[in-house]
């Protein structure tokens, strides 16, 4: 027969166990490992396969999301929206690029953990409030961007990850921004966004 004291002690740890399950809301804690590329999905109709991408370097335009705050990422983490992260359709979760804003020539680092975004059109990329206030694009809600894949310093991951920004960067020089503005035109892109999807 279970004695009293070992029938408490049970009960006791049952609790503790529902009670930390309940804190901690079942989000991973951030985390670089391990990298999930995922299935492909279906969105609008639109099959989209994720897939590494070690040369990734596309032109397009930005928009920004915040108001989850606390929602689930497609890694599994909170979402926090001060914190410095984007959502990309396919790339792995996590991947880190560089973004630069190609108005100002501003470049920052960027730790992609989410999925999106899904609305027609040239966006490639869905980033934080954080990111798009580090970017300087939170009040245009837009903008033209070059997003490129990276391998960031130890240093860089370590400050993402503890939802500090990563060291910053110098603007993109003259001439390439220059030459990243007429890649954009060539693409029937426009710096101001005029032709960019709502």
């Amino acid at each position: 027969m279970v004695n009293l004291a070992t029938l408490r002690i049970g009960c006791l740890l049952a609790g503790l166990l529902v009670l930390s399950a309940c804190a901690g809301g079942g989000f991973r804690p951030p985390s670089d490992h391990p990298v999930k590329i995922g299935r492909p999905y279906v969105v609008r109709g639109v099959t989209l396969v994720p897939a590494a991408d070690p040369t990734y370097d596309m032109l397009g335009y930005a928009s920004w999301y915040g108001g989850e705050s606390g929602n689930r990422t497609a890694n599994g983490e909170r979402f926090r929206p001060r914190w410095v992260t984007a959502a990309h359709k396919t790339l792995p979760l996590p991947t880190y690029v560089e973004v630069t804003a190609l108005a100002t020539g501003r470049r920052i680092v960027v730790r992609i953990n989410d999925r999106g975004p899904f609305v027609p059109g040239p966006r490639i990329i869905d980033l934080s409030r954080g990111a798009a206030e580090q970017l300087g694009v939170r009040q245009d809600g837009h903008a033209a961007v070059r997003v490129r894949r990276i391998e960031p310093t130890e240093a860089d991951r370590r400050r993402l990850l503890k939802g500090r920004p990563a060291r910053e960067l110098p603007p993109a020089s003259d001439r390439a921004l220059a030459s990243l503005r007429a890649q954009l035109a060539a693409a029937g892109m426009s710096l101001s966004g005029a032709d960019r999807a709502p």
